[in-house]
């Protein structure tokens, strides 16, 4: 993305999307603010919506077992209730399913791409369910510290730490491609999650290529272990090069997610938090999914950023917007057009060279062809020229 003069004033910003992951797949309960019956998970998601949270990244548990649920019926009956909870929220699926080891045997992965690819049949239809692009090491342990874990299942329990830690994510291109295709067709679109810089290259080429044809919503996810660090500098290149109309969100673990929220905040970027990734507060406390969502909102109003409403999210998002082309895709992103036959050098896209009004950027800031002077400028030099004219010749 592209940074100029006024793209960091809070008032050039587009309002922040809090989204809201707590349901916590990885947790048992007991181990956090972990909802296990409906009438639980529901008010969970009602009380984040209510707290600022304007998307909600869903898993199911299944209340019989207090395990996460592989069972499409109760996905089904899980989504009908949330619809109506809280019909504006906007719903977003993990495309991992339930990845989760809670035993000693078991192991970290996740499901196979004919039960993930079972996600597009989703009934009622979220509007965005999550897609990897590449497989991926995610060795979610690397960056914890003892205190991370300190009252979960984790804690004193090597073997489960080992099982995380030996966690891939399996995603190839029989994977997203077919993915892809099922999500379109049932109307569902895809958010990306691009663990490092070479899976955001992934999704240009299926850009690129015509496997994707619409809106860029991606988290940047650092978790460690294979994907992102906490390198600051890192997250900076990250968001970079991600094309000037993605919308993108920071997605890290413990108490690093605190940081990187205020980060991206500051950036005009966009936040997710909950037990899903982060147990504490900045003060070495226990803080629930809600409370993390307060906090999120706290550091946007201290700013100065205005916090999205659904509907504004909605739109920032584009929620139910494809597009018929790669060349519209393209262009709506702000990338490049594709090279044709016999094109040299960087590309740009052609213009008939008239002179122009001012445009609104997507980072919300005015560009022009013509390059008019801010105001405050363009009244300075219109006063200048009047000084001139009163004097003697």
């Amino acid at each position: 993305m592209y940074y100029t003069d006024d793209s960091i004033l809070p008032e050039n910003m587009a309002p922040l999307i809090i989204t809201a992951a707590p349901f916590g797949p990885e947790w048992l309960p007991g181990d956090a603010d972990i909802p296990l019956t409906w009438d639980e998970q529901v008010q969970q998601a009602v009380d984040c919506y209510n707290a600022g949270a304007t998307m909600l990244h869903v898993h199911v548990r299944d209340p019989a077992t207090g395990q996460g649920s592989v069972d499409f019926d109760q996905y089904n009956y899980f989504l009908g209730r949330l619809r109506q909870a809280v019909p504006k929220m906007i719903l977003q699926v993990g495309g991992s399913i339930s990845f989760s080891p809670h035993t000693p045997e078991a192991k970290a992965k996740w499901l196979s791409y004919d039960t993930r690819h079972m996600l597009a049949e989703l009934d009622p239809k979220p509007e965005f369910v999550t897609i990897a692009t590449g497989t991926t090491q995610w060795d979610i342990m690397s960056m914890m510290i003892p205190e991370d874990i300190v009252g979960t299942h984790l804690e004193n329990n090597p073997q489960v730490q080992a099982a995380w830690a030996g966690m891939y994510v399996d995603a190839g291109p029989a994977f997203y491609l077919e993915h892809l295709k099922r999500l379109r067709a049932h109307g569902i679109q895809p958010y990306f999650v691009p663990g490092h810089i070479h899976q955001m290259e992934i999704i240009e080429r299926l850009i690129r290529a015509g496997a994707y044809m619409g809106p860029m919503n991606m988290a940047i996810a650092g978790y460690g272990g294979g994907t992102l660090g906490r390198n600051p500098y890192h997250w900076m290149d990250f968001l970079r090069q991600a094309p000037q109309g993605a919308v993108t969100t920071f997605w890290s673990s413990m108490r690093g997610l605190i940081s990187l929220s205020a980060m991206a905040i500051v950036l005009g970027q966009h936040v997710r938090v909950g037990n899903e990734d982060n147990l504490w507060g900045a003060d070495r406390k226990r803080k629930t999914s809600v409370q993390q969502v307060e906090g999120a909102v706290r550091i946007c109003e201290e700013f100065g950023r205005k916090v999205a409403t659904t509907d504004e999210a909605r739109e920032i998002m584009k929620v139910g917007v494809w597009y018929d082309s790669v060349e519209e895709t393209l262009r709506e992103l702000g990338l490049p057009p594709n090279r044709r036959d016999g094109e040299k050098g960087f590309l740009v896209y052609d213009t008939d060279g008239k002179k122009t009004t001012a445009r609104t950027g997507g980072d919300s800031h005015p560009m022009s062809y013509c390059m008019a002077p801010p105001e405050t400028v363009k009244v300075a030099m219109e006063a200048v020229k009047a000084a001139q004219a009163k004097a003697p010749a």
